[in-house]
């Protein structure tokens, strides 16, 4: 087990890579914890879970609502939760989100921790602090900062997990490598067999460098005024893509990093060789490379993505594999680059 800290200024938060969710009394009062999760999660590992009372939400994007958390709130009044509950959400990206956005509002905040269960929550969702739901389908439109006291990354958990899911957290953990650590990409080359077979040490060993990646980030920048805008690279369009096409987070991520990657290329911030590279990982890790969409319907969506401000759009670019920028873009000259795009091509022959 490892351990990965941040530093908040509401709190700290501490990530435990390769703990394991028996080990959950050395972190929580059972007696004084409420547990949230989603059925799929429940089904597997209930029996795993600490003895708690469990509140149970569907599962999906689109339950990432107002809705479902109004039925959390509901639940811990029931249960007669106070400020001195905690509530333990177990489960991927969107529990995580969830549970800490209840968290957040409930009571004006009580404290809360994860068991983050899916490679994208335990690379990326959980860490941080920013919890949020979706508003009409645009993503995490309402939320708030707030760190979790933990997160318990236990890799045995990714037993169960579908292929697609596996391949989903690829994207973040692509992603990571490409604005911040060309070592990490050389690693996500190198052991990619390994991590594919889920191969326990490879899998730790990428997790772990890819927690240690964003911590940092979010260390330097905890509520997104600079730095860690760069962990938005690939998500302007992703964002989009989710709200015209329901495609899932990481494979829009995936496409998102190619177009971002490709503007890249053209303002001449990267070589064409590191395009080609990053093509390939992407591609290498079963990511999809091309997509079939509304251009028209593609603009609008990114029009009202949260990141707007003013009439421009803070838009990640990478400036060599392991190092990226923030380049503010105007509506006009980003509805430009989507129109010359061939989104049904996105690699343009260069693998």
């Amino acid at each position: 087990m490892r351990k990965i800290s941040i530093k908040g200024k509401k709190g700290n938060s501490n990530i435990f890579v390769g703990e394991k969710i028996g080990n959950m009394d050395k972190y929580i009062d059972v007696s004084n914890t409420i547990i949230v999760s989603d059925k799929n999660v429940i089904r597997y590992y209930k029996k795993r879970f600490p003895d708690c009372p469990v509140i149970e939400i569907e599962d999906g994007e689109s339950i990432k609502t107002v809705a479902t958390v109004e039925h959390i709130w509901k639940k811990l009044l029931e249960l007669g939760a106070d400020r001195s509950t905690f509530l333990l959400g177990i489960g991927g990206g969107i529990v995580c989100d969830i549970t800490g956005f209840a968290a957040s509002t409930y009571m004006r905040g009580i404290s809360f921790g994860f068991v983050s269960t899916t490679l994208l929550s335990q690379t990326d969702a959980s860490t941080g602090g920013k919890n949020g739901i979706n508003l009409n389908g645009y993503k995490n439109m309402i939320g708030a900062f707030d760190q979790p006291e933990f997160v318990i990354c236990d890799t045995t958990m990714l037993k169960t997990l579908p292929k697609a899911e596996l391949y989903n957290g690829f994207a973040e953990v692509i992603k990571h490598a490409a604005i911040a650590s060309k070592s990490q990409f050389i690693f996500l080359e190198k052991h990619r067999n390994d991590i594919l077979d889920k191969n326990p040490e490879a899998l730790e060993d990428m997790i772990f460098n890819s927690v240690s990646i964003k911590a940092k980030i979010v260390q330097a920048d905890e509520f997104e005024t600079g730095e860690r805008k760069k962990l938005n690279f690939g998500h302007t369009i992703a964002h989009g893509l989710q709200k015209i096409s329901n495609i899932p987070h990481g494979e829009a991520v995936a496409i998102g990093m190619v177009f971002a990657a490709d503007m890249s290329r053209k303002r001449g911030l990267l070589y064409e060789s590191e395009f080609r590279r990053l093509n390939r990982l992407v591609y290498n890790y079963n990511l999809p490379t091309s997509i079939k969409c509304n251009k028209e319907k593609l603009i609008d969506a990114v029009a009202k993505d949260k990141k707007q401000h003013s009439g421009t759009i803070d838009f990640v670019m990478l400036n060599s594999l392991g190092k990226s920028s923030i380049v503010p873009l105007d509506n006009a000259a980003f509805a430009k680059c989507i129109n010359d795009f061939d989104f049904s091509n996105l690699f343009g022959g260069r693998l």
